[in-house]
């Protein structure tokens, strides 16, 4: 069975293409990206414009047209927290099902944190022992921590590098007191989950996902993605610390010169890099692993799991592992 995840976020939605099979790791068939740009547009309340919802529009049409030339069998399209969060949320659902025939689904943020934690405890294996992971995207931050294949903590916390970035560091560049507040932000808003990692025990691992860290370690010399997965990936404090002082130096456009950060994602990845730092700092972390597998992966490991039951239904039983009822079911492609 061929499956297709499409996931609808804030720059881009991206349709990721797997041959499902039980026992099989999520290897990636085929990925298409379309760009949204979403969250240069989104007003501070999250509210999604015409020319966004058009982009949208048209985003998951190329996505469904590409699925259906892919032969996909199966397709669970979701959205992430730029359209999650978003004041229009329902009318851009219902436009996008309306011009499109295809429904976007959405997961809450502790749905998304407990998915990502599952992929890279997957990726990563028992032998990680407990495990920390943080996800940075563009509305949202994802914190997941535990020791088994259920995290015992999962929260989502309003600090995505998108939003921050409209928040706090407009008009570009910011200036050192509009930082400053930033950080501030960042360390109140993270105080409770800091506590709480902490009376919990120190991780033995630190795993970082999302294009944030992804970026971020490409600038501090990490390999390119195209020298595939199985290469490690690491991004330090001091490292994120080094990289925050010189995109302050210069201006939107000069930092879309940096190694690894596209233009479409400079607007963003300052304030995406105060978060990483204050959030390593916050919880005492020194370094981070970038993990090749995320939320897209949990998805789909999640229904390779529903392959080994008896019954094989063809529905996405989403975190039934703790007695969550079923969030969507996957969307059948006809042929």
């Amino acid at each position: 069975m061929r499956l297709g995840v499409l996931d609808v976020g804030s720059n881009a939605a991206q349709l990721q293409v797997v041959d499902a099979l039980a026992g099989a790791p999520p290897l990636p068939l085929r990925g298409v990206k379309i760009p949204t740009r979403l969250g240069q547009e989104a007003s501070v309340e999250g509210v999604i414009g015409a020319q966004g919802l058009d982009r949208i529009v048209a985003a998951v049409r190329t996505a469904v047209d590409a699925a259906h030339a892919l032969q996909v069998d199966q397709l669970y399209p979701f959205v992430t927290a730029a359209i999650r969060d978003a004041a229009n949320r329902e009318d851009v659902l219902e436009a996008v099902a309306a011009e499109t025939g295809t429904r976007l689904r959405f997961l809450t943020g502790e749905q998304e944190a407990r998915l990502t934690y599952f992929a890279v405890r997957s990726w990563y294996g028992w032998q990680a022992g407990r495990l920390l992971n943080i996800d940075i995207g563009g509305r949202s931050m994802e914190l997941a921590f535990g020791r088994d294949a259920v995290p015992e903590l999962a929260v989502s916390l309003l600090l995505g590098a998108g939003r921050v970035s409209t928040e706090f560091l407009r008009p570009d560049p910011p200036s050192r007191a509009q930082v400053r507040d930033l950080r501030r932000h960042v360390r109140r808003q993270i105080r409770e989950v800091a506590n709480r990692v902490q009376w919990e025990g120190t991780p033995r691992r630190v795993i970082a996902t999302s294009k944030t860290f992804k970026q971020l370690a490409r600038l501090s010399g990490a390999a390119c993605g195209r020298k595939g997965p199985f290469i490690r990936r690491t991004v330090t404090r001091a490292q994120i610390r080094r990289s925050i002082r010189d995109m302050m130096a210069v201006e939107v456009g000069d930092r879309a010169q940096f190694r690894g950060i596209r233009p479409n994602r400079a607007w963003q990845v300052l304030g995406g890099a105060v978060v990483a730092f204050e959030t390593m700092r916050c919880l005492g972390i020194d370094e981070a692993e970038v993990s090749p597998w995320a939320l897209r992966e949990g998805i789909m490991l999640e229904y390779l799991s529903s392959l080994r039951t008896p019954e094989n239904e063809l529905s996405l039983q989403l975190l039934r592992f703790d007695g969550a009822k079923e969030i969507a079911t996957v969307t059948a492609l006809p042929r």
